[in-house]
């Protein structure tokens, strides 16, 4: 199917957020896109992208940053979520790295820890999908603490389809729709045949039902 347009998407945000009950917490706002035509053994389709949202995630993702020195001075400056001195590594728990794993939504690692991060929280951030991001370091890691807070995963587990946040509920749709179309345009790139691939696109919150974008 043809990617929608902005009046589409908006119209399907609106109705979503509005049909959605409302709860004591702010939700989230999803994006679901269902496949089709598609093998998922084949290596094209191993699709796994940080997709950054233009208008932000209405709720900033929590970053760990692993490091040593100024790399470190940085990120702290950049108000990671977490900091782990790389002296500290070999010396953490399973329950911590558990928590590491389960904590933290982005892990920004300096190049040359990757090997020791590897062997040390990999057992925990394996089963829940999440993989450490090497960072050189020269990069600048104040940019990317601040643009990760703002950035979404976009992956095909073992279904043909594909599920992730685009923003929280009291975002202005407009932001919303903007959203949505950075992370279709990503799918739309990166699929077999692009938009001939997409069989249907959902939005809902949380807890609310999924609406089609027709």
């Amino acid at each position: 199917m043809p990617l929608p347009g902005r009046d589409v998407l908006l119209n399907s945000i609106r109705k979503a957020i509005e049909n959605g009950e409302k709860r004591n917490f702010k939700q989230s706002v999803e994006l679901i896109v269902t496949l089709k035509d598609v093998d998922l053994k084949s290596q094209s389709m191993k699709i796994r992208e940080a997709v950054f949202l233009p208008k932000g995630r209405g709720r900033e993702a929590k970053i760990c940053v692993i490091g040593d020195g100024d790399f470190l001075e940085a990120a702290k400056e950049a108000n990671a979520y977490l900091i782990i001195p790389s002296s500290d590594l070999k010396n953490l728990t399973k329950k911590q790295t558990k928590k590491i794993a389960s904590t933290c939504d982005w892990i920004l690692v300096k190049s040359e820890l990757m090997g020791v991060v590897g062997r040390v929280l990999g057992p925990a951030l394996g089963p829940r999908g999440k993989v450490p991001i090497p960072v050189p370091s020269g990069a600048n890691i104040k940019a990317l603490v601040s643009r990760y807070k703002n950035t979404v995963l976009v992956r095909i587990k073992d279904q043909p389809q594909i599920m992730t946040v685009i923003g929280t509920e009291d975002l202005p749709p407009e932001d919303l729709v903007e959203n949505a179309l950075a992370v279709l345009s990503l799918i739309e790139s990166k699929l077999p045949a692009g938009s001939a691939n997409i069989k249907q696109i959902y939005v809902k919150t949380t807890m609310g039902i999924p609406i089609e974008v027709l």
